[in-house]
């Protein structure tokens, strides 16, 4: 694809911004990023035109890109500051990992799709954002580089993965969707010792985590 970003562009993520408020949004280092990064640069082709309707789209290989206000919302929740070390479970397009980056954190992303992988790695390092991308496991972190300020799942967990919350600095927050496979509740977790903290923002509807900690089947 040929990356292009011009003012028909940037109009109508002014327009996608003023919905994301109309729906309840106020953070304003997340409003700048989702104004900042060019939605479009995540699709195909043939979806270029819907690129900014606040919709989830398909990708390819069973996964989509969240709807706008679902990234907003989670990216809220997170109580990003710059600098955290931030771990993302679910790369997919690679548009979250590029509003996360916008936000000026430390990104490391882990996504199990080798294709998606490979496509978002380049896409966003074409386009410049400051993301390490691992293919593997999401569901069981990168422990490695751990402990880890904030970790964002962006697929839908029948519970938090105990391997995650390891990886959670103390005092740290980690935000994901807990649920079934149909229906989840955006579950934030604050790690206070060994205790966790648990507040719940509404219901939303991601494709499932698999992996060790995720769903079996």
């Amino acid at each position: 694809m040929l990356f292009k970003d011009d003012y028909k562009h940037k109009g109508l993520r002014k327009s996608l911004i003023n919905t994301l408020k109309a729906k309840g949004i106020t953070n304003e280092i997340v409003l700048y990023a989702m104004e900042s990064v060019p939605r479009h640069y995540f699709f195909d082709d043939a979806l270029l035109h819907h690129a900014y309707e606040d919709k989830a789209f398909p990708i390819g290989n069973g996964q989509t890109i969240s709807q706008p206000y679902t990234v907003a919302r989670q990216s809220e929740l997170l109580d990003i500051k710059e600098g955290m070390k931030v771990l993302e479970i679910g790369t997919g397009s690679g548009y979250q990992a590029a509003i996360l980056s916008q936000m000026k954190v430390r990104l490391f992303t882990i996504e199990t799709v080798e294709p998606l992988y490979k496509k978002a790695k380049a896409d966003l390092h074409r386009l410049g954002y400051n993301v390490r991308c691992y293919l593997g496991d999401g569901s069981l972190g990168l422990k490695r580089y751990a402990p880890f300020d904030r970790i964002l799942l962006t697929a839908a967990a029948p519970k938090i993965p105990d391997m995650l919350f390891e990886q959670l600095k103390d005092g740290g927050l980690l935000v994901a969707p807990v649920g079934d496979k149909k229906t989840q509740t955006m579950v934030r977790v604050k790690k206070h010792g060994h205790e966790r903290i648990t507040e719940k923002h509404g219901l939303f509807a991601f494709v499932p985590l698999t992996g060790k900690e995720g769903w079996k089947n």
